[in-house]
């Protein structure tokens, strides 16, 4: 069942949020990078956006830039969004798999947040609902996780 969107109150005044995002299925992923891009902006972070053509090249993209990041230039979270709709074959699981196995060993190699919000459904019904709605916006949940793994990291460095 979706939850409703609750609006946090987060700041991240001189956050640096890097967004990857899949051109593929744009009318949904773009919905969502909107979103995202917005509530980092309303907390005041800093977004830089990378656009890739499919879900499965959001992986190495997000890989160089934890590798990239460094005590100047410390990206606080990379946001990772696409949508992969299930079709007749197993190529949408195989993809969705990669790319989670991918992202978690992303930010435990590196220690820097990743946001997994690369959606495998079942049809568009669910991609409207995840990403057009408004009240359940998984862009606006990915910023928010973001938001608040900043801040945890933060605290874990004193």
């Amino acid at each position: 069942m979706l939850q409703k969107i609750i609006k946090t109150n987060f700041s991240s005044r001189g956050g640096r949020f890097a967004i990857v995002a899949s051109k593929y299925n744009s009318r949904y992923v773009d919905a969502m990078l909107r979103a995202a891009k917005a509530e980092i902006l309303r907390a005041g972070g800093t977004v830089k956006i990378i656009r890739v053509p499919g879900a499965y090249e959001i992986p190495v993209v997000a890989a160089k830039l934890a590798h990239q990041s460094t005590a100047d230039s410390k990206i606080s979270a990379i946001i990772c969004l696409g949508v992969i709709l299930r079709g007749a074959t197993t190529h949408a699981q195989h993809i969705g798999e990669a790319v989670s196995n991918a992202l978690a060993q992303i930010q435990i190699q590196h220690e820097v947040p990743v946001i997994h919000e690369v959606l495998l459904l079942e049809n568009e019904q669910q991609a409207r609902e995840r990403c057009l709605d408004k009240k359940h916006n998984r862009g606006t949940e990915a910023a928010q996780t973001a938001l608040e793994m900043a801040r945890v990291m933060k605290s874990l460095r004193g």
